[in-house]
């Protein structure tokens, strides 16, 4: 059934199920996330899958269940349905790339007589962040590691996403940007068990997993205090794509417990769609290549007052993929910014009178819901791009991607083909077309998408970067094509 089909369906299941507002009310109280106050058929969707696995038949007798024995451990279980989205290693290259040449190596050099590091992952979700920063760390410090204490925490509403992280296994699609030498640098493979459908992951090496220790905790601790005061004194937090879940009241408290838990000199990030201006009454900002990051408000000025640039608070998106180039050799030159005055609201448009988003515009868009694991917002904006282009080959090849992470292989398929169809050069279409056949068991198939995958990568320049490959070079995608051929029995050409 089309998405939108299923959409109205659940937005109708949910108008007809008279317990359902209640419910709502619940578990946005209960779990602060606000992004669900108007979703409705997003929220239902994932409330049924509760439904189903407690064989109840509607609203009124799952919050009966909820106030039941079994009640602390559903609510456990829901938290998971509600907030586990996809994640990624070192995802949104140009923070990382301000983290390895600028934050980290400052903090190093501010830190070196105690030789002590403090770091919060707040949000989580299966561990590919704080992951991706103890990875950084044992680059950055070397052997000298051993004579560091450092202390990375990952926090997450979600029991299910902190079993994983502590597991410390991924699948291929969360180390999708990795160059392939880092992947066997710092992962072990997995075979995959015998019979089974789905193909092999990889587990972090034992040396990055014991830096991250990980703890339930949800982030309202921050406003109502169930958050120990001990859990402070931290050189960077990073809260990306996690506060756009919550009310702009409760954000606005998030943030100011993050700046009081914040140790002098010490960092924040969070998501590039998630600046506010009114942060600036705890928090300076700080603008860096590409991104921007918060430092508490009595740190001293790092440039003369006279070297200020602007942090454009309108921008939603990153404004590339590719990490900054060039190495820090010192300490980083970063400039702070004078607090930004609230904007002045424009008069009221008509809504007839704004044009429509164009599919270019609305890509970027995209894949920004997507990789945040907003599956159910991407596919709603995905479906207004493709009713406006349905030719565009990009568009079906993200509707292919989000259709497999729905586990909608048929659909899937379909899509993916229909992009090959419309650009039968589209190389990561044939490469995702060929992993998906492989973990459906469809061995000849895979490999003919495979090959066809290799045979256009092997005639570009070696340091072509991929379309929609997020920033994979052709030669690095020879080498993992190979691999996965080479996996499946049938030895590349």
């Amino acid at each position: 059934m089309p998405f939108d089909q299923i959409r109205r369906r659940r937005v109708s299941e949910a108008a007809a199920d008279p317990a359902f507002p209640a419910l709502k009310a619940r578990v946005i109280a209960r779990t602060a996330h606000h992004y669900y106050a108007d979703k409705d058929d997003l929220l239902f969707d994932r409330l049924v899958k509760r439904f189903k696995a407690l064989k109840l038949a509607d609203s009124a007798g799952y919050l009966a269940y909820l106030d039941g024995a079994g009640g602390r451990e559903e609510w456990t279980a829901l938290e998971a349905e509600i907030t586990i989205g996809e994640t990624f290693f070192f995802r949104y290259a140009e923070q990382f790339a301000a983290l390895r040449e600028q934050i980290l190596p400052a903090l190093v050099a501010a830190r070196r007589e105690e030789r002590t590091l403090r770091i919060w992952s707040a949000g989580c979700s299966t561990g590919a962040e704080p992951y991706s920063i103890a990875i950084l760390l044992h680059e950055l410090l070397g052997p000298d590691l051993a004579d560091w204490d450092v202390g990375i925490v990952g926090t997450d509403i979600s029991a299910a996403a902190l079993a994983t992280a502590r597991s410390g296994e991924f699948g291929r699609w969360a180390l999708r940007t990795m160059p392939t030498e880092d992947r066997l640098r710092w992962f072990r493979p997995i075979a995959p068990q015998p019979g089974a459908t789905r193909e092999g992951g990889y587990r972090l090496r034992q040396e990055f997993r014991e830096m991250v220790r990980f703890e339930r905790r949800n982030l309202m601790g921050l406003i109502d205090g169930s958050v120990p005061a001990t859990f402070a004194g931290f050189d960077l937090i990073l809260c990306r794509n996690v506060l756009i879940y919550f009310s702009a009241e409760h954000v606005l408290g998030m943030m100011r417990g993050f700046a009081d838990r914040l140790r002098p000199g010490g960092w924040l990030l969070i998501g590039h769609a998630e600046p506010n201006p009114a942060f600036d009454a705890w928090l300076s900002p700080v603008a860096l290549p590409g991104t921007a990051a918060y430092r508490r408000r009595d740190e001293p000025a790092l440039q003369p007052a006279g070297d200020r640039r602007a942090w454009d608070y309108s921008s939603t998106l990153p404004a590339s993929e590719a990490p900054v180039a060039g190495a820090c050799d010192a300490l980083p030159q970063v400039v702070t910014l004078d607090p930004i005055p609230l904007p002045v609201p424009d008069p009221v448009v008509p809504a007839t009178a704004l044009p429509l988003p164009s599919p270019e515009d609305l890509l970027p868009r995209i894949r920004a819901l997507a990789d945040a694991g907003d599956t159910g917002e991407a596919w709603r904006l995905l479906r207004d791009a493709l009713d406006a282009d349905p030719t565009a080959a990009p568009l079906r090849y993200y509707e292919g991607l989000l259709a497999r992470s729905l586990g909608r292989e048929v659909e899937a398929e379909r899509a993916l083909r229909g992009a090959l169809f419309l650009d039968r050069d589209f190389v990561m279409a044939h490469l995702q077309l060929g992993l998906m056949l492989s973990s459906l068991g469809r061995r000849a198939a895979a490999i003919r998408a495979l090959d066809n995958a290799l045979r256009l990568a092997q005639g570009l320049d070696p340091d072509a970067v991929l379309p929609e490959g997020d920033g994979v070079t052709a030669g690095d995608f020879v080498v993992t094509v190979r691999r996965a051929l080479d996996d499946l029995g049938r030895v590349p050409r």
